[in-house]
C-alpha cells in the first residue's frame, strides 16, 4: 500500500478533554505521550502540522465557580487554559524529539511567542509542528473557529477534528447500536440533518471557504496517520 500522504499541510484540532485519559481533569501524561506518537507518525510522512487545542480538561475544574460570571471574563480564562494545555503537548514532543513552537492569540510573551501568521507559515515550511494557543484571542468563539480559522490562515489542506468518536454517525452510537457511521457527508447534508460536527460558526467558515472537515477519534490507534493517507478512517465533510 502507498504511504504517500492525501495531504501535504493538516490543521489538527485538539480538545482538552482529549488531554485527560481516564483521568477527570487535567492532563494525563500517558495520554498526551500516546497523542504525541500519532503525531510524530504523520510528521514522518514529510505532513505539516498545525495544532489547534481547546482547554476543557483544565477549565471544567473551575466551572463551577465561573457560573453566573461576565461570559467574556469566563472566556478568556478558557483562553489562559489552552495556553497551558500548548506548552504541555510542546513540552511532550520535546521529549519525543519533535520540533514545535507556541503561538498565542493572546500576548503572553514570557511564555509564547504572539501569533503572527507568516512566522506560522515559515516554520510550518521548516517541519516544525506549530500550536496555537488561546482560541481566536476573542470571546464568543469556541476553539473550533480557531481551527478552521487557523486551517484557512495556514492554507491547510484540511482540518482535522479529533473527538471520542469516530466519525459522523445517523445517531448517538453510545445510545444506539444500530447508528452507522458517515463515510462522506456534504457541509449541507450535516446541516440539514442537524449533525453535531462542529460549532455552527466553525461549521459554517469551513463551508463558505470550502475548506474540507475530517472527524476521527484520537484514541483509535493509527487512525490520524489512516486519515492522512485518505483511507476510509472517520467521516469526510466536503462541500
Amino acid at each position: 500500500m502507498s504511504q504517500a500522504p492525501k495531504y501535504k499541510r493538516i490543521l489538527l484540532k485538539l480538545s482538552g478533554e482529549a488531554l485527560m485519559g481516564e483521568d477527570s481533569y487535567g492532563i494525563n501524561r500517558v495520554t498526551i505521550d500516546r497523542i504525541v506518537g500519532e503525531i510524530k507518525a504523520v510528521l514522518d510522512l514529510g505532513v505539516q502540522v498545525g495544532v489547534v487545542i481547546g482547554g476543557g480538561n483544565i477549565f471544567r475544574g473551575v466551572a463551577p465557580a465561573a457560573a453566573g460570571m461576565d461570559r467574556a471574563t469566563a472566556d478568556y480564562m478558557g483562553m489562559l487554559a489552552t495556553v497551558m494545555n500548548a506548552l504541555a503537548l510542546q513540552d511532550a514532543m520535546k521529549r519525543a524529539g519533535i520540533v514545535s513552537r507556541v503561538q498565542s492569540a493572546l500576548t503572553i510573551q514570557q511564555v509564547a511567542e504572539p501569533y503572527v501568521r507568516g512566522k506560522a507559515i515559515r516554520y510550518l515550511e521548516e517541519n516544525k509542528v506549530v500550536i496555537f494557543g488561546a482560541g481566536t484571542g476573542n470571546p464568543f468563539f469556541t476553539t473550533d473557529t480557531a481551527a478552521a480559522l487557523r486551517g484557512m490562515e495556514m492554507g491547510a489542506d484540511i482540518v482535522l477534528k479529533a473527538t471520542k468518536v469516530d466519525g459522523v454517525y445517523t445517531d448517538d452510537p453510545k445510545n444506539n447500536p444500530d447508528a452507522v457511521r458517515y463515510q462522506t457527508l456534504t457541509f449541507d447534508e450535516a446541516i440539514g440533518r442537524n449533525l453535531k460536527v462542529m460549532d455552527a460558526t466553525a461549521f459554517a467558515l469551513c463551508r463558505d471557504q470550502n475548506m474540507n472537515l475530517s472527524v476521527f477519534s484520537i484514541f483509535k490507534a493509527g487512525a490520524l496517520k489512516r486519515v492522512v493517507l485518505g483511507e476510509d478512517e472517520g467521516t469526510l465533510v466536503h462541500c
